[in-house]
């Protein structure tokens, strides 16, 4: 008894085997697909042939004698069986599938119920109904729990077995629904593989329609749910080899269905950004990204960040477990969705979550570093987030004290892909190093290390700061950003325009950009000093390293500012600039008596005190050799000296002075300077104050308007050089009588305005330099000592300082029309020029300053001062060559309105100038005399005019907050182009300096960028405003974003100067280019 399906078993003799079947049964079935191999064993035997099989492989008989029993088994599956001979065969199968003890009874199972099901499919089909899968599904099998994975096993292969059934269709609909119950019971990773095997080979069981969705966005939950607790790599690779299975499954879904799609990626974001403390999904998910199109990261993206209603708490979770899925082995793509949500949260300027993030994930994404599998990915990302965390060393620091055992670790290995690898990772580190230079003894083991590596160039690394910045990544949704939105990409700061300063802004560019000044200024130690170099220091710091388009020079423009100048009004950016210079330079000669000084008193003394110190300041200075050490920086940047001669040419008694300039005022030649004039009502000036405009033309007696007369300099100019200079090293004296023509009053002894190709007679930097070093007859109101008598004046420069700045004297005021005036005359502008220096022995260092002259006196007429004493070696002048750094211009018809923007460059003292000027396309302008004074050599100026393209590069243009790049062919044409555009103030930098000024641009990395580290204090001032400056931007946007709908951008920049005519005090000033545009409103 016990037999399968409740049947009996047959115990009679005529059962045995041989015996005909008893009288009255039923013959061998006919039809139905069944064949007749062999004779008809009777009822009962057949009935016990799963008995058989049950007791065979329960049985202590030998494994091989069990295997050739079943294979007997499986053949007989050939004979006819009737319905319950099926079903009991069907029932012990199924009970073995599932249900055995050992690999060996549930292989049997497998083998027989596939060979019965085979022979027998209407039987099979009828035993593998609805209900008995739904039971299976919902309750399990005898002691199986329905969530077993061989249940899933056991359906999936009684699917194959009915496919060509029609009741398969019934099994499907089933399916669709059973499987999305299963899924959102959130199954173990085995059983969803198994299922997700499933449905793969048989799609028609996925849900359809509405459900499909639901069952997507459940599978997604499901993977978020995934956890692997072991650490044995078996059970790894067969952890990731389920997930595989499962997310390939969605992604056959998600072609299948594209609509499927996008809810799917909403519930993977809906899990990530869970701020749910008790949940944590998984990192599986990281399995999705592959599969994800990658022509939908802007769409989703943008989705992403500018969907008001995701928090910023759970965009940072978000953000987090995205950076934590470069963990997952076979993830594709993980780094470029990463790195393309970092940048849609910077072009919405959500900077909060970027600095959190960066600041709690780095040190993690630089340890995924030392695995193989995810190091490109994690490289990648480490490099977006090291680069684009640019207002604060922070982030980079976090990650410094594991650099070197990283690239030791690597450079020992020696493998192929580990070069490789270090050859970006050192790229990375210079780039950062070069951005925080500040910190010699963090960076100085890195540097040991990857020195056998190639370091990236300045230009390279610039271009990779400025592209990977937070505040360059575009939004197109941000149309309507503020003024400030971020640095533009030159990498240059402006400066923001306090009402009228422009005349600062433009001097305070020019100064930034001579690269040797600033980086003395940044160099210098003012730690405890609250003098104005400390806040030009300040202020160049910022302007070097602060995230803003644009910074506002409040605390340096009250603490610059001359107390003349009336606030908010327009002034003279060259008396500016004098002023600085001279201030500067006398509160170092002041600090350094401070310090020379034993004494307890601290700097902030008392009045009385402090003008002690500066009375013991001016007796140093007319006591001590100005040594090169002993110079203040302005005398070593700006500093230079000059020597006049004046010739009595009456009684040929000569006298001579040295004086130290540090600007050279150039006035221009009368008869082409009276031809072009812009006069002003006085009555329609805003002030009548005197603002300091009218200026002379420099050292020396004013060179007055007037008419040329080329008799008189002729014979003024053989007169002298006629003379014969007497052997006495004490003195010259003229030898001869010269006849001076009487009429000769106001004749000027000056050289020609050169005739340009083409009969242009514009007229050259070059000719202003002649023209102020050329003899000049005193008389009349110039008339010196003799009072019956002329004079010949000459002047030489016989020390030339670092940084040559000349003024173009454009203002002046007319006595005889009452009127203020500028020179509009176009002036051409050499890149190179070669200014003779006539060295003496009172340009050596054992020579003294002028101790009656100060700075601020050289505008004014130095002849006077000149006393008859001095010598003079004969010499021959040496040529020293310039460059053309900085170009202050001025925009307007008047002193007393206009605008200041300057052109600028950098340009240091190791170029060599011999490469910057070929000598087949050197024009030389020279005197039509080869001698001026007896035996002595020439002094013009010479000018190189180059076409070397090269030249013309890395030039900007500065014009308050607005920096753009430009060209030196703009510079040159821009009077052309805007009449009321002239240059006023040059800076030409000397090229070949030998004075060790860029000596501390140490090897050892302690300047790795070229500029000096700065110091705790600057840094920490430069960090803690860049990232006030991001919440500003951050909240700024947030308010735009509420606005977003109907804003309408049209803007009309505040804090410009007054009259703001073309190339005025607004954004464009001087033709730089267009303005803001007016932006439509924005639909989405």
């Amino acid at each position: 008894g016990g037999g399968g399906g409740g049947r009996s078993r047959c115990c009679c003799c005529c059962c045995a085997p041989g015996s005909p079947p008893p009288r009255g049964s039923p013959g061998p079935p006919r039809g139905r697909g069944h064949r007749l191999l062999t004779p008809w064993p009777g009822p009962c035997r057949v009935a016990t042939m799963d008995k058989i099989l049950e007791g065979l492989v329960s049985s202590s008989h030998p494994l091989p004698l069990k295997r050739v029993i079943v294979r007997k088994v499986v053949e007989s599956a050939e004979h006819w069986l009737d319905e319950a001979q099926c079903e009991a065969m069907f029932d012990l199968t199924t009970r073995l599938i599932l249900e055995g003890q050992d690999p060996f009874q549930r292989q049997v199972g497998h083998q027989v119920l596939e060979a019965y099901a085979r022979y027998h499919r209407p039987e099979f089909e009828s035993f593998f109904n609805k209900t008995f899968v739904l039971g299976l599904l919902q309750q399990g099998y005898h002691s199986l729990d329905r969530k077993d994975v061989a249940i899933v096993d056991y359906i999936h292969n009684g699917l194959k077995l009915i496919m060509s059934c029609p009741s398969v269709l019934d099994l499907f609909s089933l399916l669709q629904v059973e499987v999305l119950r299963m899924v959102c019971e959130r199954p173990e990773p085995q059983l969803c593989a198994r299922l997700s095997d499933l449905l793969t080979d048989f799609v028609q069981c996925i849900p359809k329609g509405k459900l499909s969705i639901t069952f997507c966005q459940q599978l997604v939950r499901t993977i978020g749910h995934f956890q692997c607790v072991s650490t044995q790599e078996k059970e790894l690779r067969e952890y990731v080899s389920q997930v595989t299975k499962v997310s390939n499954l969605l992604q056959n879904i998600w072609k299948a269905e594209p609509s499927t799609l996008l809810p799917s990626l909403q519930e993977v974001f809906a899990s990530i950004s869970s701020t749910d403390a008790s949940f944590e999904p998984s990192v599986a998910l990281a399995s999705l990204v592959q599969h994800i199109p990658l022509q939908m990261i802007t769409v989703l993206i943008r989705s992403l960040t500018t969907d008001p209603n995701v928090k910023d708490a759970s965009m940072t979770q978000a953000l987090c477990r995205m950076i934590d899925w470069l963990s997952w082995p076979l993830a594709q793509h993980v780094d470029t969705w990463v790195i393309a949500l970092l940048k849609g949260l910077a072009a919405v300027q959500k900077f909060t979550i970027l600095i959190d993030v960066t600041l709690l994930k780095i040190e993690l994404v630089f340890n995924r570093l030392w695995f193989p599998l995810v190091r490109p990915g994690a490289l990648a990302v480490l490099s977006h987030m090291l680069l684009s965390f640019q207002h604060s060393p922070e982030a980079f620091h976090l990650i410094v004290p594991h650099v070197v055992n990283l690239v030791h670790s690597f450079k020992s290995d020696g493998l192929p892909s580990s070069t490789a690898f270090l050859v970006q990772l050192t790229e990375l580190i210079h780039c950062m190093m070069y951005h925080y230079s500040g910190f010699p003894d963090l960076y100085e083991p890195i540097l040991e290390a990857i020195k056998d590596f190639p370091k990236p160039s300045e230009e390279k690394i610039k271009l990779i700061l400025n592209q990977s910045a937070w505040t360059s990544q575009s939004n197109s949704l941000a149309s309507c950003l503020s003024r400030l939105s971020g640095k533009s990409e030159t990498g240059k700061t402006g400066l923001i325009n306090l009402g009228n300063t422009c005349y600062m802004n433009s001097v305070i560019q020019a100064l930034f950009m001579a690269t040797d000044f600033r980086r003395q200024v940044l160099s210098l130690n003012l730690n405890g000093c609250n003098s104005l170099m400390k806040k030009l220091q300040h202020l160049f710091a910022f302007l070097a390293h602060t995230q803003r388009e644009a910074y506002a020079p409040r605390i340096f423009f009250e603490a610059s500012r001359p107390p003349w100048f009336t606030p908010r009004s327009q002034q003279d950016c060259s008396e500016y600039l004098r002023f600085l210079l001279d201030r500067l330079h006398e509160e170092e000669k002041i600090l350094k008596v401070q310090s020379s000084h034993k004494s307890s008193e601290s700097p902030g003394c008392s009045e009385t005190s402090l003008q002690e110190v500066a009375n013991k300041a001016a007796v140093l200075t007319e006591t001590h050799c100005t040594s090169d050490g002993e110079k203040t920086l302005i005398e070593k940047m700006f500093g230079g000296k000059l020597r006049t001669h004046i010739c009595c040419l009456n009684c040929r008694s000569t006298s001579q002075k040295v004086e130290a300039f540090t600007d050279l005022s150039l006035a221009f030649c009368p008869s082409s300077s009276m031809e072009n004039l812009s006069f002003q009502d006085p009555a329609s000036s805003p002030s009548t104050q005197d603002d300091g405009l009218t200026q002379a033309s420099g050292p020396g007696p004013s060179k007055e308007p007037g008419v040329c007369n080329a008799s008189a300099v002729a014979i003024a100019c053989d007169s002298v050089m006629n003379e014969r200079m007497v052997d006495s090293p004490d003195e010259f004296c003229c030898t001869e009588d010269t006849s001076v023509p009487n009429d000769s009053s106001k004749m000027l002894v000056n050289k020609d305005v050169p005739q340009k190709p083409g009969g242009e007679t514009t007229p050259s930097v070059t000719d202003l330099l002649n023209y102020f070093l050329a003899p000049e007859i005193l008389t009349g109101d110039n008339q010196y000592y003799c009072e019956n008598c002329a004079s010949l004046q000459n002047m030489q420069i016989t020390e030339e300082p670092e940084y040559l700045i000349l003024t173009l004297l454009r203002f002046s005021y007319d006595q005889k029309y009452h009127v203020r005036r500028k020179i509009l005359d176009n002036v051409s502008l050499p890149l190179v020029l070669e200014l003779p220096v006539k060295r003496t022995p009172f340009s050596s260092l054992s020579e003294s300053w002028s101790l009656d002259v100060d700075f601020t006196d050289i505008s004014e007429n130095l002849a006077k001062k000149l006393k008859p004493s001095g010598t003079e070696e004969a010499c021959s002048p040496k040529l020293v060559p310039y460059l053309l750094s900085s170009v202050v211009v001025h925009s307007g018809v008047s002193s007393e309105s206009g605008h200041y923007y300057s052109y600028a460059r950098n340009v240091t003292g190791t170029e060599s100038s011999c490469q910057m000027c070929p000598q087949p396309e050197t024009l030389a302008f020279s005197s039509s005399r080869n001698h001026l004074l007896g035996r002595e050599s020439p002094t013009v100026v010479i000018e190189q005019d180059l076409e070397n393209k090269d030249m013309s590069k890395e030039w900007f243009l500065f014009n308050d907050s607005r920096v753009t790049f430009t060209s030196f062919q703009s510079v040159q044409k821009i009077t052309s182009r805007f009449p009321k555009d002239t240059a006023y103030v040059l800076l030409y930098k000397r090229q070949n300096s030998t004075n060790g000024l860029n000596g501390n641009n140490s090897t050892t990395g302690l300047w790795v960028n070229g500029d000096p580290p700065l110091q705790k204090e600057l840094m920490d001032a430069i960090t803690k405003d860049n990232k006030l400056y991001l919440q500003e931007q951050e909240l700024n946007a947030r308010a735009r974003a509420l606005q977003a709908a109907s804003a309408s951008c049209s803007f009309r920049p505040n804090g410009f100067d007054d009259n703001d005519p073309p190339g005025s005090c607004g954004p464009t000033g001087g033709g730089g280019g267009g303005g803001f545009n007016t932006v439509g409103r924005l639909v989405f």
